[in-house]
């Protein structure tokens, strides 16, 4: 019975840290506008931001922008920017791929 109770207690303070970090991800992380802008295009995926990345300046005004230092959940990330989730705001919900630049 010792046995068992040491395991439950062991496995729900994990739980419980898994918890705390997964609250603090969502808060620790806030989209960042560069240069004198006051938002942040939200691509649809990191293809799409390659393909606008590369063109003049100008092309990808459908972007959806995302306000400066709105909080964000990061799901995913490389060398280009990170696949993020908007927490806050009137975009809560929407995911898309933003610059590495822009992700703080």
């Amino acid at each position: 019975m010792t046995r068992h109770l040491t395991l439950v207690s062991t496995l729900a303070g994990a739980i419980a840290i898994a918890a705390i970090g997964c609250q603090r991800s969502a808060t620790n992380h806030k989209l960042v506008a560069t240069g004198p802008k006051h938002s942040v295009p939200l691509y649809a995926d990191e293809a799409t931001y390659q393909k606008a990345s590369h063109q003049q300046a100008g092309v990808g005004a459908e972007t959806p922008q995302v306000d400066d230092q709105t909080p964000v959940v990061i799901i995913s990330s490389d060398d280009s920017g990170a696949v993020v989730e908007v927490v806050d705001g009137p975009m809560k919900g929407q995911n898309g791929f933003v610059a590495k630049d822009n992700v703080d």
